[in-house]
């Protein structure tokens, strides 16, 4: 090994006297020029016309394959390199020696524009000689002296890369590339210039110069010359262009560069575009996806983590779960991919197809390694008000939590605190209902705390459940808490704020909540707000501000409903804006007729039916539906106060208003009543009943 290393030393040497005795003065390039000249001359028979040895190309094979013996016996035998061949080579070996500045400067001795024309010519009569099999025209330069000045250029650019000039680098690389492009413009046929190392070089120059344009801060150019890669034809292999498809993905993804859109004029009509740079980013993975299932390039795993992240920040979450199916086994692990497209289906409220999936990963009974995967499950539980399954499933998790992540631990607490909080709501008796309330405020309270009170779910979660129980003093607590935490940039932390507020007949306050709310919040999202406000004006008596409030929410509803049919996208679709319509025309309604403005409340009861024939609220105002509370609180009272008493039907609407809203003040109350009339022994139930309602109404938000 030490003998080859001397060998080489040895040649280099020899070869960088020899490069030097051809530089060292005009004169003898001259003179060598009319020997090369001279037809006499026997070195005419390795030199072309124009100065290049063609006898060069074996010397560089002999030194890229490592035969020194073959290459020195060549060089003394008879040496014909020109100046610019002799600096090229000078350049390689100074390069190659780590002594980049030396390399440069010798680099810099070339006239490169000047040889650009004849390498040119080269190039295309050469491609020309290769689809006509002519021998005939000469090029004015042999390809291997080409390839021998495009390797100089390509090393110059990486000793510029090396010294931190990434511009002149990029400058100098792009040169080859136009070189090619100028002389072959439909593109290089496939094999050319292997026979001289020339394909190789334009390869490595075609995957450096994006590079170097990002290493400049150059995006534009990088997008210019990623796509400038793959678009035309550099006889680059299967693997060399899934590399650029790869980097040019990810640099679409996460630069922060926003490009104009590729111009593809030639593309078929009716082929797909991309229309920025997310959509071009989705396309090259895609395509990328589609070579690994061919088994045209080597599998890649991370690919599929690049494309889960640009289809969920796109919100493709249906078209994400079907290339999950679309892979190949082996891939990912089943359990990684069944998680994954439970995610996807999750995400589309598709709660039962993930929790199918899951449940395929939870079957086998042991959850030592599925923490996220009942995670999860814990959550499509809750999605569809599966509540004690999903409570299950997060038990299960905080098991097998093991004294890992305290965060995790903090979202196990908080999933197992929302399901409790909703079974809480269902029961049927007061005995479970108080027992997981309890459970469910500590739980929650214990999430808060391993999250460092820095996650705004569980602060919401809390606020809410301590709400729900009354303790407002607690739940305003948190809610400001909340509010703060995210800088206000959340429409219903703002909204729950406000309606505990209200709930402590803080109305002023509240309202003035709304109104700073409004103001950090686009018109088209302002429906919920300015229904509260209505709703909070009204408390307070202020019944014509309350009628101005709504008339505005209406023209809000209206804005938005004909920027839909126009074909503008919206966050929120068309069934929240026709719900939003009809419980706001009712709210107007009730107000009209508390201003003793029949005519006016019939018009806002005819617009409810138009909107929605059957709807509850239009019944509500003319009275009856069983699924409705306000309906079931009327009927029971005017059954009350009619003749015959028919007591029992009486506490069956109640009863039945009450399972649907544990907490309406005014059910209770007309139930203290009823048990009133009844006498004897439900005189305790009735003052019970009496007790909750007065608690219930002093602590009641002016809207839910």
């Amino acid at each position: 090994m030490e003998g080859r290393k001397i060998e080489r030393g040895r040649l280099r040497g020899f070869v960088r006297r020899m490069a030097m005795e051809c530089l060292c003065s005009g004169e003898q390039l001259r003179a060598a020029d009319e020997i090369i000249r001279s037809p006499e001359s026997a070195i005419t028979k390795d030199c072309s016309a124009s100065g290049y040895s063609s006898q060069n190309g074996e010397i560089e094979q002999y030194l890229d394959n490592g035969n020194i013996e073959e290459a020195e016996l060549s060089l003394r035998e008879g040496v014909c390199l020109n100046y610019e061949e002799a600096r090229a080579l000078l350049g390689r070996l100074e390069y190659q020696r780590g002594h980049v500045e030396a390399a440069l400067r010798v680099f810099d001795g070339i006239d490169i524009p000047a040889l650009v024309p004849k390498m040119k010519i080269s190039i295309a009569r050469k491609v020309d000689r290769r689809k006509t099999r002519s021998q005939w025209d000469s090029p004015p330069m042999p390809l291997h002296a080409v390839s021998l000045l495009m390797e100089a250029i390509y090393l110059k650019s990486r000793a510029l890369h090396d010294l931190g000039k990434f511009k002149e680098a990029a400058q100098e690389c792009r040169m080859i590339l136009d070189i090619v492009e100028a002389a072959v413009p439909e593109g290089l046929p496939a094999g050319f210039g292997k026979d001289c190392k020339l394909n190789e070089i334009i390869c490595k120059a075609v995957e450096l110069l994006p590079e170097l344009w990002k290493l400049g801060g150059f995006s534009l150019e990088a997008i210019s010359s990623y796509r400038r890669s793959l678009l035309n034809n550099w006889n680059l292999d299967g693997e060399t262009i899934a590399r650029i498809q790869k980097e040019f993905a990810i640099f679409l993804l996460y630069s922060g560069c926003e490009a104009r859109p590729p111009n593809l004029h030639s593309q078929l009509d009716g082929s797909f575009v991309p229309r920025n740079n997310m959509e071009e980013a989705i396309l090259l993975l895609m395509i990328l996806l589609r070579k690994f299932n061919l088994k045209r390039v080597e599998r890649d795993p991370t690919i599929m983590h690049h494309l889960t992240f640009a289809l969920s920040i796109s919100g493709q979450l249906k078209p994400l779960a079907v290339q999950f199916e679309e892979l190949l086994p082996g891939m990912l692990d089943k359990r990684e991919w069944s998680y994954n497209v439970a995610l996807c289906y999750l995400a589309e409220e598709d709660d039962s197809t993930a929790l199918n999936l899951l449940k395929r990963i939870l079957k086998s009974g042991d959850d030592s390694d599925n923490f996220k995967e009942l995670l999860l499950a814990s959550k499509a539980c809750t999605e569809r008000s599966a509540h004690t399954e999903g409570a299950s499933y997060a038990q299960r998790a905080i098991a097998n939590i093991q004294g890992g992540c305290e965060q995790l631990a903090g979202v196990a607490d908080l999933l197992l605190g929302v399901n409790l909080s909703n079974q809480a709501r269902c029961a049927t008796s007061d005995t479970e209902r108080a027992s997981w309330q309890c459970e469910a405020l500590e739980v929650l309270e214990n999430a808060e705390k391993k999250m460092h009170g820095k996650d705004p779910r569980a602060m919401y979660s809390l606020s809410l459940e301590n709400a729900d129980q009354r303790k407002l003093d607690a739940a305003a607590f948190y809610a400001k808490k909340l509010v703060k935490l995210e800088a206000g940039s959340e429409l219903r932390s703002w909204l729950l704020l406000a309606r505990i507020l209200s709930a402590q007949k803080q109305f002023a306050d509240a309202e003035t909540i709304i109104d700073a709310a409004l103001d950090q919040t686009g018109k088209w999202s302002q429906g919920d707000l300015l229904r509260t406000k209505a709703r909070i004006q009204a408390a307070q008596g202020q019944l014509r501000n309350a009628v101005e409030t709504y008339t505005k929410l209406l023209a809000v509803i209206q804005l938005r409903t004909k920027s839909l049919s126009a074909g503008i996208f919206l966050a929120k679709g068309t069934k929240d804006d026709i719900s939003l319509e009809i419980e706001t025309w009712y709210d107007l309604a009730l107000l009209y007729l508390r201003m003793s403005q029949w005519r006016d409340a019939e018009v806002c009861v005819s617009k409810i039916r138009t909107i929605s024939p059957y709807s509850a609220l239009a019944w509500h105002v003319e009275d009856l539906d069983r699924k409705h509370v306000p309906s079931l609180i009327s009927t029971a009272s005017v059954l009350r106060e009619i003749g015959n008493r028919p007591l029992p039907s009486v506490r069956c609407f109640l009863t039945d208003a009450l399972q649907l809203d544990r907490t309406n003040h005014a059910a209770w109350f007309n139930l203290g009543l009823l048990y009133k009339e009844e006498g004897g022994r439900s005189a305790a139930e009735a003052a019970e009943c009496f007790q909750a309602a007065a608690l219930l109404e002093e602590t009641a938000p002016v809207a839910t």
